[in-house]
């Protein structure tokens, strides 16, 4: 399909099941389900803060793929196992995104393909001329 670009982040889910971990289609950037893996690690294992602030930033990564940063972000998505740890996913998600004020919308889902991911989020951005 012309006009669209798409990058892949390495995740071994993305080829099991046949996804890119973002694309780009005219001015708008999409990023998909979006953990705390890097490679094999899960990097915060047991803190939802640690795996929300990890998976912001891979989500981050990909949209730098397309040279786009944080500004850019339109709407965050963050998917949580546990309502406790809505406070801990809020903060990590605040340190970012506090002076951008993207759209965002936080549910609590009853699990992820591995059991010790608590977070997944999910990215729009915009490639658009500025306000």
């Amino acid at each position: 399909m012309s006009g669209v670009r798409r990058v892949q982040s390495g995740s071994p889910w993305e080829e099991a099941f046949g996804f890119a971990r973002a694309v780009e289609a005219g001015d708008r950037v999409v990023v998909g389900g979006t953990t705390s893996f890097k490679g094999d690690i899960l990097y915060g294992e047991g803190d939802p803060y640690e795996q929300a602030r990890v998976a912001i930033a891979n989500a981050l990564a990909a949209i730098a793929e397309f040279g786009l940063g944080p500004d850019s972000v339109t709407a965050v998505r963050l998917l949580i196992t546990h309502a406790r740890d809505v406070d801990a996913v809020g903060r990590a998600h605040k340190e970012v995104f506090d002076s951008v004020r993207p759209v965002m919308t936080m549910a609590v889902v009853s699990g992820f393909v591995d059991s010790r991911i608590l977070v997944e989020v999910e990215l729009e951005a915009y490639r658009g001329a500025p306000a």
